[in-house]
């Protein structure tokens, strides 16, 4: 087997490409629609989406919520500091990525800005992480809704008006902008951005034509944005993501699989639900991070189901996509446009030529034309149909 490396994922690229803002319209953005196995391109309007689908196919939805997850807090010294919500461990316990976190000490305190609450660091987790101990012990949700901020991607840097600094200031569009018109279930820490361009007129016109939508849940992490670091792709380990897929939606799956109708996957994060429940039914091949275990060594929990690959299932993933991965749950996809050497390019180039490793020529040249168009890139920017 072909050793593959990060280095074989890069591409040249325009940092001017990379969307700052979202357009006015969700469903305004370009829609660039690859063909398998050719590889051959044409280029519409996300608008055009329903006109381009088949009748009866499945659009699997990814219903996260992104929190608030962005916050500033201040040490009784005065000095103030950042820090990213990556999970509530129980009520009133979070763990949090700090900035600057080498100058930080267990048993310091601090004020979170623009609230009443309190936070202790109680152990320092390594890579930036802390526990933190929220004064009162308050639900995260609660707290982060009245005190933090969109927690928007690190390559998104904006002109500060006040300072005339480059920043991540958020705007207060970005609250609505930067989240799906039918997220439910808050838990995200970054947003499953294929499903941005998504609006009612979109879901009425897919509706007109026989397409159904399924929802599962995957809360995004902020290790979506972490770099490979690995030379060799087989040496790195995947971050983890609680998912949840339920039995309503296994059925649809079920029901849409046995009828030889299409399973879109909106997202790379709902690819990696779908592709990991379906994993679960086929236990004697090898999925790259995929054990059967949690974080925690907790086991995936969920009932089996024999009429179908997919079962009600919930619990966390670190199932790792990339070249020459055999796809098992999904049919077409609809993507945004990745970062270099990332491990959401390596999941989208596995697609392009499932089983094989000739997908990385595809993107890179679908991407080529991408940069060429003038497309723009990465989470406000435009999207791909890959079918």
């Amino acid at each position: 087997m072909t050793t593959l490396h990060t280095k074989d994922f890069d591409f040249p690229f325009d940092d001017a490409l990379i969307a700052q803002v979202p357009l006015g319209g969700r469903d305004q953005s370009r829609l660039m629609m690859l063909k398998r196995p050719g590889g051959q391109v044409s280029h519409h309007c996300f608008a055009d989406l329903p006109g381009l689908l088949r009748a009866g196919d499945l659009l699997v939805l990814n219903d996260t919520k992104v929190i608030p997850a962005r916050f500033f807090a201040r040490r009784q010294t005065g000095g103030r500091i950042e820090g990213l919500f990556l999970q509530e461990r129980s009520v009133g316990l979070w763990e949090a990525m700090l900035k600057g976190a080498d100058r930080c000490r267990a048993g310091q305190r601090m004020s979170l800005e623009n609230s009443s609450v309190g936070l202790e660091l109680r152990e320092n987790l390594g890579q930036g992480r802390w526990l933190l101990a929220c004064e009162p012990a308050l639900p995260a949700v609660e707290v982060l809704e009245q005190a933090g901020l969109t927690p928007l991607p690190p390559y998104i840097r904006r002109m500060a008006k006040a300072a005339g600094v480059d920043s991540q200031a958020d705007e207060p569009a970005d609250r609505q902008r930067y989240q799906t018109v039918y997220a439910a279930r808050p838990g995200a820490v970054a947003a499953p951005t294929a499903g941005l361009h998504f609006t009612p007129e979109v879901f009425e016109a897919l509706a007109a034509r026989g397409i159904t939508t399924a929802r599962v849940t995957l809360h995004v992490g902020a290790g979506t944005f972490l770099p490979v670091k690995a030379d060799s792709l087989a040496e790195h380990t995947m971050h983890s993501e609680w998912y949840e897929l339920t039995e309503s939606t296994a059925a649809q799956l079920n029901a849409a699989r046995a009828a030889g109708r299409r399973i879109v996957a909106v997202g790379t994060t709902s690819v990696r639900v779908l592709e990991t429940v379906a994993a679960q039914q086929d236990p004697g091949t090898a999925v790259p991070g995929l054990s059967g275990m949690g974080p925690s060594g907790t086991r995936l929990s969920g009932t089996g189901d024999a009429a179908g690959i997919f079962h009600a299932c919930s619990g966390w993933t670190r199932i790792f996509i990339y070249p020459p991965y055999q796809f098992r749950a999904v049919d077409a996809l609809i993507t945004n446009f990745h970062l270099p050497k990332s491990t959401l390019l390596m999941l989208v180039a596995a697609f392009c030529a499932p089983g094989r490793t000739e997908g990385i020529d595809m993107i890179k040249s679908a991407y080529a034309q991408a940069v060429a168009e003038r497309y723009r890139f990465f989470s406000y920017g435009d999207a791909m149909l890959i079918e």
